[in-house]
């Protein structure tokens, strides 16, 4: 087994780096305050806690303050899960009367899974389907949105295949049946300019281990003026609409992280989609009867969903193992699970087919060089399962 690390599984997690990591050191040891303390050593720990709140806001848009100069629009929360349960908690209270929720077939289970139990407590949950790219069906979603609709919920770009939904114009949608917008925006974030304001956004979910922050952190934009019920009761932690001692290191570091993604988007864009271009032309001149899945005009930059046909993908990544090349079948919250991902069922993609999807997600820490290895590996890889694969021999 190779000793040196490829990781290519960046839409599960990612590497803290090392600015944010230094960033957090003092909040453990040294500036330690709790800060709803009323003592200085405490306030200065909640004056850095609002420093990194308008750090996160830079990075979504979010461009109001109040007068003390603070970026109230933004709530910590420990995750993603918890923004996204939170948002639509928020929206079904803020209109009581209505009682249906209108989000897609392609959503983490973050959401998917909220929505089936709150289907159980008396709410009517439609998922919007996709087409073979992952393009959400605009006609259907029009259809679904009606005068009983609390909150649509879309994701701004899917953490399996990279395609990126049409936020603004879902938005649109949502607002002119008088119901509120819920992006999911987990993997979009620090990936793709984002702009809540220009985008009509009423709820925005992010997660600090995506974007090179510690996992245990999150945010949730909540556009000012909403009447926001918490999911978490407790004490008047941000501003009452989140109960519980801020975790103050991760915060800080989730400050910092959106600092250095908003400086590096541009660059990284550029980066990231060209090494992810290169690699997906040498894997379709080198393998036969595979297909890249989503939308391949309009994907996140790092993020390529590569299927191959008539073997198993848990397969191909214990062999890539062997090397030291780090991917992923799916999305980390359903790994272990034997049915081909829901993502994938939703786009139509062949069963023959979505059980050998390999997902390689990168990162600004990857090399054109990594690349290269893995690509050089793969062939015989598959070749080698194909030949001992007897649905390779019934199909080829």
């Amino acid at each position: 087994m190779s000793n040196k690390v490829i990781y290519l599984d960046n839409n599960a997690t990612t590497a803290v780096a090392p600015e944010v990591f230094q960033a957090m050191v003092p909040y453990f040891c040294e500036k330690y305050g709790n800060p709803s303390s009323i003592h200085r050593f405490g306030g200065s720990v909640a004056a850095d806690i609002e420093k990194a709140r308008c750090q996160v806001a830079e990075l979504l848009g979010a461009t109001y303050r109040d007068k003390d100069g603070n970026a109230t629009e933004i709530v910590f929360t420990s995750c993603g899960t918890e923004s996204d349960n939170a948002a639509i908690n928020a929206a079904l209270a803020a209109l009581p009367e209505r009682k249906k929720i209108v989000t897609t077939a392609v959503e983490h289970p973050a959401v998917l899974h909220y929505c089936e139990e709150l289907s159980h407590r008396g709410y009517t949950v439609e998922l919007i389907g996709v087409d073979s790219c992952g393009k959400l069906d605009m006609a259907a979603l029009k259809n679904a949105v009606d005068s009983n609709t609390a909150v649509v919920s879309a994701m701004w770009g899917n953490n399996e295949t990279g395609t990126i939904f049409p936020v603004a114009e879902i938005s649109e949608i949502a607002h002119a049946a008088g119901a509120y917008f819920h992006t999911d925006a987990v993997q979009a974030a620090g990936k793709v300019a984002i702009d809540v304001n220009a985008a009509g956004v009423d709820f925005l979910s992010i997660s600090g281990h995506k974007l090179h922050s510690p996992k245990g952190v999150g945010a949730l934009y909540i556009r000012r003026g909403i009447r926001f019920t918490p999911l978490i009761f407790g004490g008047h932690q941000e501003r009452g609409r989140r109960g519980g001692t801020e975790n103050v290191a991760s915060v800080i570091a989730l400050g910092k992280a959106c600092e250095i993604a908003g400086k590096c988007l541009d660059e990284e864009y550029r980066t990231l989609k060209k090494m992810r271009d290169d690699f997906e032309a040498k894997l379709l001149a080198s393998i036969p009867r595979i297909r890249i899945n989503g939308d391949l005009e309009n994907r996140l930059p790092g993020t390529s969903s590569v299927s191959f046909e008539c073997i198993e993908g848990e397969s191909i990544l214990m062999l890539l193992d062997v090397f030291g090349i780090c991917a992923s079948s799916g999305s980390a919250c359903t790994t272990g699970s034997l049915e081909p991902s829901h993502v994938l069922r939703a786009m139509g993609v062949p069963y023959s087919a979505a059980h050998g999807t390999i997902r390689f997600s990168l990162s600004r820490y990857n090399t054109p060089e990594e690349l290269d290895f893995v690509a050089e590996k793969l062939p015989p890889i598959i070749a080698r399962l194909r030949e001992i694969s007897p649905y390779w021999e019934e199909n080829k």
